[in-house]
């Protein structure tokens, strides 16, 4: 079997503990900064023109969580030379190319360039998979792909390479509005995904509606609630000092209100990430969107 193409030291960024915990360790600022300015000049910016309004961050009153960023970090996203979840997105273009298998196969191998052939495909995740029986998301589908088409090892939710190739490949679909199936075989899911939204869990007895529907907009702690929408994800948070992933949110919100968080990865936050997608349905891809 062909070696696991290692990580660069400047992306080894503190790991994350399951549940959503702080991370502790830093990166190197310079190699950071190589790296970003690489990826800068070979992606086209999307930034805002001095007195505009976000008004694409804006569909049928869904406010994507770019609305409610600092002036400051809406440059900070809109940055492609200095926003640092383009680190990621450029470890993924280079695992998009790496063999890591005894068949010698890499993702280009069966899909060529992922410009043209991931265009659009993060915008339709999570869907239901025929083929097993269930619903998954687009870092179940890369593992699916890495196990029956490289025959290669699965990579761990929340591993910096995961969170590479879900960067690359949903970057591809930047600016195209989410639009997710929720009926057919994806109804049941989509229902289990909208019951956990409106349960009440915790030791503080709150639903994820309490704050994202009835309180968006308001001050929570010193910071404005959002609406909780997740066309960004993977997103770079400052409270993580590193990118993360959707299940990683839900994890921290269930922590939050003291509840006990699920595995990422787990049926439950799949099915809430259907309907989440769904509530943003018509924002467009961030990936990778900067949040607070």
């Amino acid at each position: 079997m062909a070696p696991r193409m290692q990580l660069r030291p400047r992306l080894q960024w503190c790991k994350p503990v399951n549940g959503g915990g702080m991370p502790g360790a830093c990166r190197h600022p310079m190699s950071v900064l190589a790296v970003v300015l690489a990826v800068g000049m070979a992606c086209a910016g999307v930034g805002l023109l001095p007195g505009e309004e976000p008004t694409r961050y804006i569909v049928d009153g869904r406010r994507s969580g770019y609305t409610y960023l600092s002036e400051e970090n809406q440059r900070l996203q809109d940055d492609d030379f200095a926003n640092p979840g383009l680190l990621w997105v450029e470890q993924g273009r280079e695992l998009w190319r790496h063999a890591d298998s005894s068949t010698g196969r890499s993702c280009a191998s069966c899909h060529g360039d992922a410009a043209e052939s991931m265009r659009g495909v993060r915008t339709r995740y999570p869907r239901f998979d025929s083929r097993r029986g269930k619903l998954i998301n687009l870092e179940q589908q890369i593992n699916r792909c890495r196990e029956e088409r490289m025959q290669a090892t699965p990579d761990p939710y929340e591993s910096e390479a995961l969170l590479a190739l879900t960067a690359y490949v949903s970057f591809q679909s930047r600016g195209l509005p989410i639009n997710v199936s929720i009926d057919g075989p994806a109804q049941p899911f989509f229902e289990a995904g909208k019951a956990f939204f409106f349960r009440r869990r915790g030791q503080l007895d709150l639903a994820c509606n309490h704050c994202h529907d009835q309180h968006a907009g308001r001050r929570l702690r010193g910071d404005v609630v959002s609406q909780g929408q997740i066309n960004g994800f993977p997103v770079y948070r400052h409270t993580w000092q590193t990118l993360g992933s959707t299940h990683r949110m839900f994890a921290w919100c269930n922590a939050a209100v003291r509840a006990e968080p699920y595995p990422y990865g787990s049926d439950d936050y799949t099915s809430l990430e259907l309907f989440m997608a769904w509530r943003g349905r018509g924002l467009p891809v961030e990936t990778p969107a900067i949040r607070r």
